[in-house]
């Protein structure tokens, strides 16, 4: 396991920010990734691929249930974040607890946030922030037939 990946956002604010002044390009992501598939491992390795440094907010457990309903997460917060964590291209995790991620993109505010191929990089929760930063906001295409609600379905 790999717990020194995954940080509270106060101390993950603290990493980003000295990973920021060394003049490293940090990449933000966030989502549920209850269900880890090759489809999340292809889109984290993407977004991993644009810059230095690649961290993933999380959903707390309340916030996915309020999302994606009463029967989720499936994998809890704690369990979602040490199978990430193994992944070689995922340098840090933190967590939200509310429905998006506006206030912690605020606190962290990262160089390149992305998001999966169904967001315009308009309608990216904190893409306004980001870019009046100076930073970019990218959508990644999705790989298609991977989804963790189509893999519960069946």
């Amino acid at each position: 396991m790999y717990p020194n990946k995954i940080k509270e956002p106060e101390e993950a604010n603290r990493i980003i920010q000295n990973w920021q002044d060394a003049g490293l390009e940090v990449v933000f992501t966030n989502g549920c990734f209850d269900l880890l598939h090759a489809g999340h491992v292809s889109y984290l390795h993407e977004s991993r691929r644009l810059g230095d440094r690649l961290v993933i907010a999380l959903n707390d457990d309340s916030s996915v249930s309020r999302l994606k309903g009463p029967t989720r997460p499936v994998n809890t917060l704690q369990d979602r974040a040490i199978v990430l964590s193994a992944l070689q291209d995922v340098d840090l995790i933190t967590w939200f607890s509310e429905d998006t991620p506006l206030e912690l993109i605020t606190l962290l505010l990262p160089d390149i946030l992305t998001k999966g191929g169904d967001y315009e990089p308009d309608s990216i929760v904190g893409a306004d922030i980001v870019c009046e930063a100076g930073g970019a906001v990218v959508s990644l295409p999705f790989v298609d037939g991977y989804s963790t609600t189509n893999f519960l379905n069946k």
